[in-house]
């Protein structure tokens, strides 16, 4: 018998919520037996069509389960990925990424409205009027497998993390028309004079021309649907691992040793390897959030720095709350290289 996990094709016995992660992992996509139906995230989708009736605007994108979020070319509708469906899948989308995209009640709300506003530039073919690509570039400009935001650039609106407006102009469009539709924000108090109210200004009047009218594309086609995903999660998961994957320069050393002590008199102080392990899950998650990078691309900086500091034999000599706020200068400094050096590009 192969030393590969046993797979369980279409097996309507298989428990997920009970499932190991071993379990789960030796399954295909396509065994995945879960449904929008009646599920958090259709509550989700439901109050993004509120939204969309309250802007008047009379088309309903379609939403299907598939790998990852994405809108296809020429459809009226989007993807969001499987786990989001049943929470034992997104308890294994953390353990295996650190973090679960779109599961947060706020993050999942401007993911939605992100991706509905790609729909509808599909859907209206907006991204061929000429003003379009006055304000938000060549739709068809290829897109990048990285990016570096400018963190205080005006010319584009904040809503994902990661400045991800900046990353193509096509998800300029989505981000600005997220902000505008949603119904929480003062758009244009909050971008008043910023140059990227001229393009809360277009949706806004675009929206206006459009909303009650059919669609020039009307395709509700399911692209790549759960049920035709034929690999597992096993295979899911080392690809997404691979996507995230990051060299880091080991050019810390000097700023480690500003924070812990390598100083033979310290030789009784407690060891840094087990002080950084204890705040590692706090770190990646303080960094995350504030830089937009992804957590595991944090998480493998900090499994270097921990490997680091037991080669250098470093011991923690000050309060730990000092530690702390040191650990994220450094972790700040090291991160600012990749903002520079680009942002690994997902799909959105």
């Amino acid at each position: 018998m192969s030393g590969r996990a046993r797979r369980a094709p279409n097996n309507p016995s298989i428990n997920l919520q009970d499932a190991s992660d071993e379990t789960l992992l030796g399954l295909r996509l396509s065994d995945l037996a879960v449904r929008l139906d009646n599920t958090l995230m259709a509550r989700r989708i439901a109050r993004l069509y509120r939204e969309l009736a309250a802007r008047n605007i009379v088309v309903r994108p379609h939403v299907w389960l598939s790998e990852e979020f994405f809108t296809p070319d020429r459809t009226l509708g989007f993807a969001i990925p499987f786990y989001l469906a049943h929470p034992r899948l997104m308890r294994l989308e953390r353990s295996q990424m650190l973090e679960c995209e779109g599961a947060g009640e706020s993050e999942s709300r401007r993911i939605l409205r992100h991706e509905a506003g790609h729909a509808l530039d599909e859907a209206y073919a907006l991204h061929t009027r000429p003003r379009y690509r006055q304000l938000f570039g060549n739709p068809h400009k290829p897109y990048p497998t990285s990016y570096s935001p400018r963190v205080d650039s005006r010319a584009h609106v904040v809503n994902l993390a990661g400045w991800y407006a900046q990353s193509h102009p096509v998800e300029d469009f989505a981000e600005t028309f997220a902000v505008w539709l949603n119904p929480y924000t003062d758009w244009r108090a909050s971008y008043k004079n910023w140059p990227a109210l001229a393009k809360l200004e277009f949706v806004d009047e675009v929206m206006r021309e459009i909303a009650d009218r059919s669609p020039l594309i009307d395709n509700k086609a399911e692209v790549e649907p759960l049920a035709c995903l034929g690999h597992t999660l096993k295979e899911h998961y080392a690809a997404k691992r691979a996507h995230f994957a990051w060299t880091w320069p080991a050019n810390y050393d000097q700023g480690m040793r500003r924070i812990f002590s390598d100083d033979p008199k310290d030789a009784g102080a407690p060891l840094a390897t087990r002080y950084l392990r204890r705040v590692r899950g706090l770190l990646r998650t303080r960094i995350a959030e504030g830089t937009g990078i992804p957590a595991y691309v944090i998480d493998q900086l900090l499994r270097q720095m921990i490997a680091r500091a037991q080669s250098l034999g470093l011991r923690v000599v000050e309060p730990p709350e000092i530690t702390m706020e040191k650990l994220l200068v450094l972790l700040t400094l090291q991160t600012a290289g990749v903002l520079h050096e680009g942002l690994p590009k997902v799909s959105l």
